[in-house]
């Protein structure tokens, strides 16, 4: 991946995660039981904080290792997919067994961080 395209991925990630977010507040306020809809809004604050992720990976690839955060790009990508994907399916759906491939998610996101983490400290200026 390029840096353009996890700036487009990041930015098409929030346009998803604002939208969601509207959604949830307004359409499924009146649909999803309070449980549901939390489980919902931790699916979109965490697309949305990740995909602003995305955006500062791709931001920082023409000035660190490159290899790296292209890593670091598709592990947040992922992330957001089976975190954030499998949180939307439990609230709309209600089946509880999709909230046990949730936490492979995180562990993306963690990966992903320690990575960029790993990218900018071992960047000699």
């Amino acid at each position: 991946m390029q840096d353009r395209h996890l700036i487009a991925a990041g930015a098409i990630n929030m346009f998803i995660a604002v939208a969601a977010g509207a959604f949830g507040a307004h359409a499924l306020k009146q649909i999803l039981n309070p449980e549901m809809l939390s489980i919902w809004h931790t699916a979109a604050n965490y697309q949305m904080i990740h995909a602003l992720g995305l955006i500062a990976i791709g931001l920082s690839m023409p000035r660190f290792d490159q290899v790296l955060l292209k890593r670091a790009g598709l592990s947040m990508l992922f992330g957001i997919l089976i975190f954030s994907g499998s949180l939307y399916a439990l609230a709309l759906s209600g089946i509880r067994i999709l909230g046990a491939i949730t936490p492979l998610g995180g562990v993306a996101f963690l990966l992903a961080w320690a990575m960029l983490a790993s990218a900018a400290i071992r960047h000699e200026s």
